[in-house]
């Protein structure tokens, strides 16, 4: 694969210095804040999920402020992935993090005191971007720091915290909104000390070289994919319940969102240096990583989703037991990366990893495809460990894959890539299936009821209280609810499968034993050898 091209006055190599070469303990120490700012992003997206009902009331907005608080984030977090990934080969790694961090603390303190919906939206918006730094930035930076033969043993602490903020994050949004002295304003604030201590602790820790080039950035091209990114996600995000999926919406989004991505691809092939330089689709293992990402984020995020929905309404519980049930699934994701990373450390073999993990994953959708409103919690436990594991497997060695394939001049481009189109697929499976979900359940109350599916309090949009439902009609909506959600993961099911075949044509290639940094000063070095002869 060819590298994008850069201007011959970079040719000298543009790195100040030798790339260093890192100590475990020094990984380690760098590794803190780097861990501090993830906590930070995954936390930002799990505190407020109990608390949204209770901000909504407070600052009297409506169903569609409920709606785009939540789209706001994803939006913005989902479109500035590439860019911030393009930025990361451009400009200093460990300035831009930061600087995604200073984003996220500027974006939760206007959050935390906001006294309408529509600052609160703006505020969330900057809290995406700076979420968008930290997802594309956060491996980046590892993948400089750390050959990727050694990847897989830090995989871990990702799994760690990536539970850690997914499972105390609703618990905590909880406690903070049933507490009178500190309320839902606190679920914004209490990001901010750890996206500090994040920042003071990337500045005393990581030492990354220092990057010299002159670069042209494509201010154009950034535009065009936020813009064409945008208007699908929005089509995705509210199509199925603002308006219907054959709409004229549906088209104008949809048009808009073509006609503007087609745009970004001819101006990416023109200018020297493209925000997602179109040429690393040529590498077969990007490509086909890409497509799995993908499907992969279809797969998980959009039948996952669901389940809280599910433990609440077919199962009965808090939505604080709902919280705590979802365990399994992340105990399940947190132990085969770490245990999977360890092995392709110690043996350098990953390929086997990611075809189990597809294999796995496809069996885990396909088992929570028989779940239903008298499932027992034991038989569910297993079912999402199963899940678990089998993403576990997937996501990390995805990213672990194209980042070894990739020159070092373009991590940044590569793994920010694969965040985008899995979180891409995420969004688009969450608005799909959900869809399916809506669609089944409208069918089964109107069965269940005789035809009389708005009376029984249900409805296909309508999320029903069931403590106002009389019982006879209570278990009607527990049983449509449960046998709806069997058939989002049956639906989910055949992109998990897709994922694993794409997988199974990615070529198996032996992990590099450079960091990022000594390959990147490796290839300066290489060009500055050639571009005298010119």
């Amino acid at each position: 694969m060819t590298a994008a091209p850069i201007p011959e006055s970079d040719a000298a190599g543009a790195l100040e210095g030798a790339a260093p070469t890192m100590t475990r303990r020094h990984i380690l120490q760098a590794m803190s804040g780097l861990m501090a700012g993830m906590f930070v992003a995954i936390l930002a997206s799990t505190v407020v999920a109990n608390a949204l009902p209770r901000i909504i009331a407070d600052l009297h907005g409506t169903q569609s402020s409920y709606t785009w608080v939540v789209t706001a984030e994803l939006l913005a977090m989902t479109a500035t992935v590439p860019i911030w990934g393009k930025l990361s080969d451009l400009y200093d790694k460990k300035l831009l993090i930061q600087l995604s961090l200073g984003m996220f603390v500027v974006g939760s303190l206007v959050a935390g005191f906001s006294h309408s919906v529509t600052l609160l939206i703006v505020s969330r918006v900057l809290q995406g971007i700076g979420a968008g730094g930290l997802t594309a930035l956060a491996q980046v930076v590892m993948a400089a720091i750390i050959p990727p033969r050694e990847l897989g043993r830090y995989s871990g602490i990702f799994g760690a915290v990536f539970a850690v903020g997914t499972v105390a994050g609703p618990l905590i949004g909880g406690v903070l909104v049933d507490t009178s002295w500190l309320g839902w304003r606190w679920c914004f604030f209490i990001g901010v000390p750890f996206a500090l201590l994040a920042i003071v602790l990337l500045q005393l820790t990581l030492k990354l070289p220092t990057v010299r080039r002159e670069v042209k950035i494509d201010y154009v091209g950034a535009v065009l994919i936020m813009s064409g990114v945008s208007a699908l996600l929005l089509w995705v995000t509210l199509a199925g319940n603002n308006f219907d999926w054959m709409s004229w919406q549906t088209a104008a989004l949809v048009g808009a969102g073509v006609v503007l991505l087609g745009t970004a691809v001819v101006v990416e092939s023109r200018v020297p240096e493209p925000m997602i330089p179109l040429d690393i689709f040529r590498n077969r293992t990007v490509a086909l990583t890409t497509v799995a990402s993908m499907l992969v984020g279809v797969a998980m995020f959009g039948g996952t989703v669901f389940l809280s929905q599910y433990f609440q309404i077919s199962l009965g519980k808090s939505p604080t037991a709902a919280g705590l049930m979802s365990l399994p699934m992340i105990l399940g994701l947190m132990l085969s990366t770490t245990i999977a990373g360890q092995i392709i450390s110690a043996r350098g073999k990953w390929k086997g990893f990611l075809i189990a993990g597809g294999i796995i994953m496809t069996a885990g959708m396909g088992l929570l495809s028989t779940i239903s409103a008298d499932s027992s919690f034991g038989l569910l436990s297993v079912y999402m460990v199963v899940l678990g594991v089998g993403v576990g497997m997937l996501m990390q060695n995805l990213v672990l894959a194209a980042q070894n394939d990739v020159p070092a001049s373009e991590l940044g481009a590569a793994t920010s890539v694969l965040s985008f189109f899995r979180s891409l697929g995420g969004a688009i499976g969450t608005s799909a299936l959900g869809a399916v979900l809506g669609h089944r359940v409208a069918d089964e109350l109107e069965k269940g009821f005789g035809g009389a599916a708005a009376g029984g309090g249900g409805g296909g949009h309508a999320v029903p209280d069931l403590s106002t439902l009389p019982e006879p009609a209570r278990q009607v909506v527990e049983q449509a609810y449960g046998v709806a959600t069997a058939d989002v993961f049956l639906v989910g099911a055949p992109f998990a499968f897709l994922a694993l075949i794409a997988v199974v044509f990615i070529k198996e290639k032996p992990l590099k034993t450079q960091s990022g940094m000594e390959r990147l000063a490796e290839e300066n070095a290489a060009k500055a050898a050639v571009t005298p002869t010119h």
